[in-house]
């Protein structure tokens, strides 16, 4: 395991004697490298026990070429140790929110997301991996989450900093299980609406075909299943500064959602597996049945059902379609400004109802 060092540690190293920085959370002494600096020592020294990442990526002060960040990787020493700092205090939140946004600005497309013909810039697998030291988009994601070792920050703002392909990335890496990971969008109502039909069925029969009764509770259910999208993508999916200095929580947190902002126009990964959906939807589908009688249970579960069907492809409508102006065009904006702009806020994709509830709209 790589040793890890505090910020007060590496601020010592702060002479020409012994040169250290830290680029993404990892700790270089570059006390060596620094006599040989094109731009001479002096110009390292101004950075000495402080953070170059910012410098590294900033193209406009001091480009750096791609064998630059390859020599780098000759002086790591460690990590820093970040688990020393606390993120209970209100202002430290604060400029952590700051710096997470700060990055997301320097993307261009932080300014275009809101154009009607919006379409990411390509980007280069081979720099993005040597400048932000994080996953190799040429390579099988997954494996590489497994085994590779990041900060719980670093981690957060790499994959928050949406990429884009113009292929399906590799997921898995491995021909049996790759195919698993890739639902298309049409799946979703072929599986989910029988379903639907199956449990409104057995609520008129059990309702004596009283429609307005089983109706009412269907609206009920599509009703409560806008809260629970609220809920889930805020709590579950976004469970991101709750979420413990772990590599395996690293991995839980990118699989079930944070390749989705990693890569968030990957086609074939938007909407829900349906063996995914059946593992999240049975504890909710037997709390109904528990809350209510069988007749209204069932009526209930079919509402909630077809909301998550709605929400899916409304989803997968504002990603990758010129959609229709009435509410949609308005969402579509919301919901990319939530991927581009602030991840932090903005929780809500067929409507910003509960966004306003909670108080997380996301204004642009």
């Amino acid at each position: 395991m790589s040793k890890l060092f505090t910020k007060q540690e590496v601020a010592k190293h702060n002479s020409s004697k012994s040169l250290w920085v830290v680029f993404n959370d990892r700790v270089y002494d570059i006390t060596e490298f620094a006599k040989d600096h094109p731009g001479g020592d002096d110009f390292l020294l101004q950075f000495a026990g402080k953070d170059i990442t910012e410098v590294m990526s900033d193209k406009d002060y001091h480009e750096h070429s791609e064998a630059s960040f390859e020599i780098l990787q000759d002086y790591v020493i460690g990590r820093m140790d970040n688990k020393a700092c606390t993120r209970r205090l209100e202002g430290h939140r604060v400029s952590l929110h700051r710096k997470r946004v700060a990055l997301l600005e320097k993307e261009i497309e932080y300014k275009t997301f809101k154009e009607d013909n919006f379409h990411p810039s390509l980007t280069d697998a081979h720099i993005d991996v040597k400048v932000n030291q994080f996953l190799d988009l040429n390579k099988p994601l997954v494996p590489q989450m497994i085994t590779m070792r990041f900060t719980r920050e670093h981690y957060l703002e790499q994959v928050h900093k949406p990429r884009y392909l113009n292929r399906p990335a590799n997921f898995f890496g491995h021909p049996l299980l790759e195919p698993f990971s890739k639902t298309y969008w049409w799946v979703v109502p072929l599986v989910w609406l029988p379903y639907v039909v199956y449990n409104l069925h057995h609520s008129l029969l059990m309702n004596q075909h009283n429609i307005m009764t089983t109706g009412s509770l269907f609206l009920l259910g599509i009703f409560i299943w806008t809260f629970l999208e609220y809920a889930l993508h805020r709590f579950l999916f976004h469970y991101d500064d709750r979420m413990p200095e772990n590599q395996f929580m690293f991995l839980l947190h990118f699989v079930l959602h944070g390749f989705h902002h990693y890569l968030p126009m990957d086609r074939a990964r938007l909407v829900v597996p349906p063996a995914l959906l059946a593992v999240l939807a049975y504890p909710w589908i037997t709390l109904a049945h528990m809350l209510f009688p069988s007749s209204a249970a069932f009526a209930v579960v079919a509402g909630g059902m077809f909301g998550y069907v709605c929400y899916d492809m409304t989803h997968y409508y504002v990603h990758h379609a010129k959609v229709i102006p009435f509410h949609f065009k308005e969402m579509k904006k919301y919901h990319l400004a939530h991927h581009y702009k602030d991840f932090e806020a903005g929780y809500g994709i067929t409507s910003k109802f509960w966004d306003y509830v909670f108080n997380t709209v996301l204004t642009y």
